[in-house]
């Protein structure tokens, strides 16, 4: 008699661990080596980015620097990357479905940014290896298709090419799919003519909001504790975009009262707190006064949004940026999900942004702004504050 294979659901308290308890275990376990307040406060008195390597070598970075003799934010930035690449893939090898895809979920995000970097470098003429170097590993291709993608004429033909020989074997092919699909309808064309009639930036947003919908789904699909804990992290993500959507659009075409209601519409994910009421008002939105007075019907965006508006030190970005490492570090306090993957991976960026943004004040003698960054897992954190006085 045969074994029955699993079947592919996450599990709950009592099923979840025998298949994905190891993986979970190893990614909770690596929250330990997150930067800790004390290593942030030694790294802001540093003088030198010389200092800053001597300080990272007693952290878990300290492997990931040996080698260098000297470092600069970009070859900081690069080797901060490949740390958290490295232990990415080994949770992919240690998973089995549905995390399996849920992990490749995560890293399709990335695919989308690096084509789109192709594509837009490839428009500017800029060196096709400069641009795979500044790709995010983890959103690599074949090397062939990394060089391939660049390649196209500019013209509708080569876009038509692009999608037919290229991009349509990677994971992300069904996404470019439907915006082609989607964009040839709105506009009545073929969807060879479609590309070169539109820039880069809106692709990448429909590619996005195509991605976040299409893993909105599956999380619901999955159930229980992942369903709700990664589902309210992807609303989230996708309210950010829509939000930022129509911000960015302000004095542009798309802010034209017919672009507003057809070409910026469709950008907007169709999950998330603002669907559809709020993103059906975004769309009559023209200026930051008609947005401010959208986003104050929604209890969670008001208190964001006025931080903004008074033009205080923190951009709307900043503010966002707290607000998602919140949100991420919670998804720690709950057990038997996969939304803890999905948060190791954002925070981990978080804490590389956070490294560059101190590497780059030291470096420039900006000592004054080198606290403007957000730590992960801190004491000190608002959210926190009230519990430490």
């Amino acid at each position: 008699m045969s074994t029955p294979a699993p079947q592919a659901a996450a599990g709950n308290i009592a099923t979840f661990n025998i298949l994905h308890g190891f993986p979970e275990a190893l990614v909770r376990g690596m929250r330990s080596s997150f930067l800790g307040d004390q290593d942030y406060h030694h790294l802001t008195q540093c003088e030198t980015l010389d200092d800053v390597r001597l300080n990272l070598t007693e952290t878990d970075y300290g492997d990931a620097i040996a080698d260098f003799n000297a470092i600069t934010p970009a070859v900081l930035q690069k080797a901060a990357i490949e740390k958290l690449v490295t232990e990415f893939k080994y949770l992919r090898t240690q998973s089995v479905e549905p995390l399996a895809t849920f992990l490749d979920f995560i890293t399709y995000e990335y695919m989308i940014e690096n084509v789109m970097l192709l594509l837009k470098g490839a428009l500017s003429g800029r060196d096709i290896n400069e641009l795979i170097e500044q790709c995010h590993p983890l959103g690599m291709f074949k090397e062939s298709t990394m060089r391939s993608i660049p390649t196209f004429e500019n013209s509708a033909r080569g876009y038509a090419d692009l999608y037919q020989t290229v991009l349509v074997d990677t994971p992300v092919g069904p996404y470019f799919a439907m915006f082609l699909q989607e964009s040839s309808e709105h506009q009545g064309t073929d969807a060879r003519h479609v590309l070169e009639e539109v820039e880069i930036e809106i692709i990448k947003s429909s590619l996005i909001k195509y991605w976040i919908e299409d893993f909105y789904h599956f999380v619901q699909k999955i159930g229980g504790e992942t369903a709700d804990i990664m589902g309210e992290l992807l609303r989230v993500r996708a309210d950010t975009n829509a939000i930022n959507i129509t911000l960015n659009s302000f004095g542009t075409p798309l802010n034209e009262p017919a672009m507003r209601s057809s070409d910026r519409k469709r950008l907007y994910p169709a999950v998330g707190h603002l669907y559809p009421a709020g993103t059906t008002e975004l769309t009559e939105v023209s200026n930051e006064e008609e947005l401010g007075r959208v986003l104050d019907l929604f209890p969670q965006y008001a208190a964001i949004w006025s931080m903004h508006a008074s033009g205080g030190d923190k951009s709307i970005d900043d503010v966002f940026y707290e607000r998602d490492v919140q949100s991420l570090e919670l998804a720690f306090e709950s057990q038997f999900h996969f939304g803890v993957f999905y948060a190791y991976a954002k925070l981990k960026e978080q804490e590389i942004r956070n490294l560059v943004w101190i590497s780059e004040c030291i470096l420039q003698q900006q000592k004054d702004e080198i606290n403007k960054f957000v730590p992960v897992f801190s004491f000190h954190s608002p959210w926190r504050g009230s519990k430490r006085r």
